[in-house]
């Protein structure tokens, strides 16, 4: 004799088991990252490096240190702990994991839990008051079988790495800046402590040639090219203030600090600190490791390669395993107490419609294709500013090495004349064009100092170092 209590629940059972093979028979839907991948760069030493001035020793953490001025190395921690623009950058990277927390959230199973209970009139009952009771509990769990949910979990992963990289580079050009600040500020001071070094020589030569001329031993044309020297430094005070000046609002702009809050004790710095040692720069390799910017291309490469993946499941039904059960209750109707309860597969497709999902596989194949051009671009640029940095910085060191050897020839001219001129051995005229040419070399040389600490930064920043010094400050603040 057949069972007919088993006959029915194998009858239930029919639909469930129809589906298994659908079910336990997935789709890989992962994009082929062989088509995504950039090209093949040969990166090895720099071409541009210059042996005795640069190194191949990797560039260190904390390159500003290299300077050795504690000064510097407290400014760089400060602006890296409250600089605006990198807390902008954190708060860009907690929304990325954010996002990320609610794309593994998929995995769980969502509940649905309902419960409600209603009082009113029945007319077919003798007691017009009754009340009824419900309550509800439905699970739902889809199952990720063409890997749709992990796709986007793998892209949002890659998202917060991209926003890591994003927050490295604002510290990468923080420190730079910073450091930049403090070079310009010192150098510009060494500019105005030059002018007005040479503004004293200037006037102090003035009054000599005007004392000569009420002894009647000069012409008036003499005491006119004096002054006009003397004017000629003048002029040169007002620039060299404001270019100090505006150093230090750059840097307490960078600190996180109102203009009127600037560090007062900076205005005593008169000379930019310098580098005694070879700068270390690495190779190319190093270089693409390193670079914040090159590693927030890649990871944005791989999270555009796992929505291909997200797109690509969307052209697959969605499967969700389903669980609920409902309770019943009325007071009025004796033995209405029901209990149901129901279990199974759910399958939900926009089959064959598909235009929509294949339009927008269409835009992440896209996507990732113009990734990899940027990614592809990105590198070459990074290589590009790199040999660009070292070429300007070897340039204007041979430029500042060779004013600064003319800025003492110059001066030894000047006091030879100078001397000459006291005894009237020469006349005027002949020490003020030595005169001339021993202030014009200092400003040049104040110049290419100002150039030099430029090119140094310039060369730091495009080598990209500075933002694993930055992670450990900050996370000890």
């Amino acid at each position: 004799m057949v069972n007919s209590k088993s006959t029915n629940t194998k009858h239930r059972l029919r639909p469930l088991a129809l589906l298994l093979p659908i079910l336990l028979v997935g789709c890989n839907t992962a994009p082929d990252k062989q088509g995504y991948a950039p090209k093949q760069i040969n990166s090895g030493d720099f071409v541009s490096r210059a042996d005795g001035q640069e190194s191949l020793q990797p560039l260190p953490n904390d390159w500003w240190q290299l300077y050795q001025d504690e000064r510097l190395n407290q400014l760089v921690s400060q602006a890296l702990s409250a600089n605006n623009d990198l807390r902008v950058a954190e708060a860009n990277l907690r929304r990325a994991q954010a996002v990320l927390r609610q794309s593994k959230s998929d995995r769980l199973p969502s509940t649905t839990l309902s419960g409600g209970a209603s009082y009113g009139d029945a007319e077919q009952s003798v007691n017009d008051e009754q009340w009824s009771e419900s309550a509800g509990l439905s699970v739902a769990w889809e199952a990720d079988f063409w890997g749709r949910i992990s796709q986007a979990i793998d892209a949002a992963k890659a998202d917060v790495a991209a926003e890591q990289a994003a927050r490295d580079m604002v510290r990468v050009t923080v420190a730079a800046e910073t450091t930049r600040a403090y070079l310009n500020l010192c150098a510009y001071g060494n500019q105005l402590q030059l002018a007005q070094a040479s503004l004293a020589n200037s006037q102090n030569q003035r009054d000599i040639v005007a004392a000569q001329l009420q002894a009647g031993t000069v012409t008036e044309s003499a005491l006119a090219s004096a002054e006009a020297v003397m004017e000629a430094v003048k002029a040169q005070l007002p620039m060299a203030q404001a270019a100090k000046q505006n150093a230090l609002f750059e840097l307490s702009a960078l600190l996180g600090l109102t203009p009127a809050e600037a560090p007062s004790d900076l205005q005593s710095c008169h000379l930019p600190p310098a580098v005694a040692v070879a700068l270390p720069v690495g190779d190319g390799t190093e270089l693409l490791r390193r670079r914040p910017d090159l590693r927030q291309a890649e990871a944005t490469l791989a999270a555009d390669i796992a929505r291909v993946g997200v797109a690509t499941a969307d052209l697959y039904p969605r499967i969700t395993l389903g669980a609920s059960a409902n309770y019943l209750h009325n007071d009025v109707v004796k033995g209405s107490d029901s209990f149901s309860y129901g279990i199974g597969p759910l399958i939900s497709w926009n089959f064959p419609n598909t235009t929509a999902a294949r339009a927008r596989l269409a835009q992440a194949k896209a996507q990732a294709q113009a990734s990899v051009a940027s990614f592809d671009a990105q590198v070459l640029t990074a290589l590009k500013e790199v040999e660009q940095a070292l070429t300007s910085l070897n340039a204007v060191t041979e430029q500042q090495q060779a004013l600064a050897r003319a800025q003492q020839h110059a001066m030894r001219a000047y006091s030879l004349d100078k001397a000459r001129f006291d005894v009237g051995a020469i006349a005027h005229v002949d020490l003020l064009v030595t005169q001339r040419n021993m202030l014009d070399s200092r400003a040049a040389n104040a110049d290419a100092q100002v150039a030099l600490t430029n090119a140094q930064v310039d060369l730091f920043k495009a080598l990209g170092g500075g933002w694993q010094q930055a992670a450990t400050t900050i996370a000890n603040n």
